[in-house]
């Protein structure tokens, strides 16, 4: 980790330390004042409450791609922790009023409706926090585009946190002590600042160095290829082969304007442009065909752990791909090549066809390249009568006959639609493989 990012003073087990510590912050400091205590059921109810508002403080800060929190564990890692926090503190919530009630013995807490403003902009606040919970879980359920629904989400979070900063501050006897008030403001205001950071001010400075669309390649019927250049004098960002950006498009012709992440499909040895290769998927990517050269976009970047560099003693490495899922094993086999590399992999790649296979000429070049010592599986769901290779999906049978019985010293890296990495990952588990062994990338940060 380069000291920049903060690696020298704090390792990865330091930060995920750090996290549970902030959590429970403010009950230790509230004891350590001497807060009056009203019994064991009432001090669960307020410390759950506490302990919810500092998770709610720090759900911001988690989403705001910091590099520094980002770094260590990848930004899909940390935004799938901040689903699961969001959770956690719904919950601790919910038990809030409910260990109140029931150690005060005043069911009124729950149930009347003659309660103070405070108390019910606490229940308010309550109600945001399931509802935004709620549909983020439920988001494909709801049939509920990715757009709006971050829209929703950008909206609900400043509104609960400002919700339950007024809640608490104004009805929390405990934030009566001057050192916890300024406590509880500096850290309501550090959450408001870094939403301000990551939807509004880094946004804006993006868009002032814009990226240049130099060329759009079909790569088949509904995949292709962009390749952005960076602005004059500006150099391409260092990157790991396998990581993604994030890309903004300014197209007009109408063309919507949306924040997307995609797989950087192009080698870090390429120093003058970076590409993604992108499937139509939905109603924005639909549009991806429309793409021109001289188009602009903003371009933040680099983000992800997919990366066979983050493992260099690794030399035996097996890929499993279906689909799109070939971008960020595509980036790796390209920087292999590139930079000659000694490795072995095994590519199971799965397409309902060879027309579908997106990459396939060039897979086949870097096969007969000798570096990195690549052999090809192609596996096609529907195969035209000529076929003669492996049919059907890649499954246990399949990755025993190309690699192996003894797979102990490889490394499987597994990308591609959800079906594919749940019946991957059934099949490797089946053969007692290591979750050690095996590193999986999934696109979506929802799922």
């Amino acid at each position: 980790m380069h000291p920049s990012q903060g690696g020298m003073m704090f390792t990865p087990l330091s930060r995920i330390v750090l996290y549970p510590l902030i959590v429970i912050l403010p009950a230790v400091l509230v004891t350590a004042f001497g807060a009056e205590t009203h019994g064991f059921v009432s001090e669960l109810g307020r410390n759950a409450a506490l302990a919810a508002v500092m998770i709610i403080v720090l759900q911001g800060i988690l989403a705001a791609r910091l590099k520094w929190i980002t770094h260590p564990f990848g930004l899909d890692i940390v935004l799938r922790f901040h689903k699961y926090m969001a959770m956690a503190a719904a919950v601790l919530l919910l038990l809030h009023p409910v260990l109140l009630a029931a150690g005060s013995g005043n069911l009124g807490l729950l149930i009347s409706l003659d309660l103070p403003w405070y108390i019910w902009l606490g229940k308010i606040t309550l109600l945001l926090v399931l509802v935004n919970v709620g549909v983020s879980w439920y988001q494909r359920n709801l049939h509920l585009k990715f757009e709006k629904w971050r829209c929703l989400h950008d909206i609900l979070g400043p509104v609960i946190i400002v919700c339950a900063f007024v809640h608490s501050i104004t009805v929390g006897h405990d934030l009566r002590h001057p050192f916890m008030q300024g406590l509880w403001i500096v850290f309501f205001v550090t959450a408001v600042l870094v939403f301000v950071w990551h939807r509004i001010i880094r946004p804006r400075q993006l868009r002032q160095n814009l990226w240049e669309v130099n060329d759009v390649q079909q790569e088949t019927d509904d995949v292709w290829t962009v390749k952005l250049e960076p602005p004059e004098e500006k150099k391409v960002f260092q990157y790991l082969p396998g990581q993604f950006q994030f890309i903004t498009f300014f197209r007009g012709r109408d063309l919507p304007v949306e924040e997307h992440h995609w797989t950087i499909s192009s080698s870090p040895a390429e120093k003058n442009f970076v590409t993604s290769t992108i499937k139509a998927l939905g109603d924005f990517t639909a549009t991806i065909k429309e793409t021109r050269p001289g188009d602009k976009a903003a371009v933040h970047a680099p983000f992800g752990r997919f990366s066979y560099t983050l493992h260099p003693e690794e030399k035996d490495l097996v890929f499993l791909a279906g689909g799109i899922g070939i971008t960020p094993l595509m980036s790796m086999l390209r920087h292999m090549r590139d930079v000659q590399a000694d490795h072995s992999v095994v590519l199971l790649y799965g397409n309902p066809d060879t027309d579908q296979a997106v990459f396939h000429q060039e897979i086949k070049e870097i096969e007969a390249g000798g570096h990195p010592d690549l052999k090809v599986v192609d596996v096609l769901s529907d195969p035209n009568e000529n076929w003669d290779g492996e049919s059907g999906y890649i499954d246990r049978e399949k990755i025993i006959r190309h690699c192996g019985e003894d797979l102990s010293g490889k490394t499987f890296y597994v990308c591609g639609p959800p079906p594919l990495i749940a019946a991957v990952m059934s099949a490797l588990n089946e053969l007692a493989v290591s979750p050690r062994q095996i590193r999986v990338e999934i696109f979506s940060f929802l799922d």
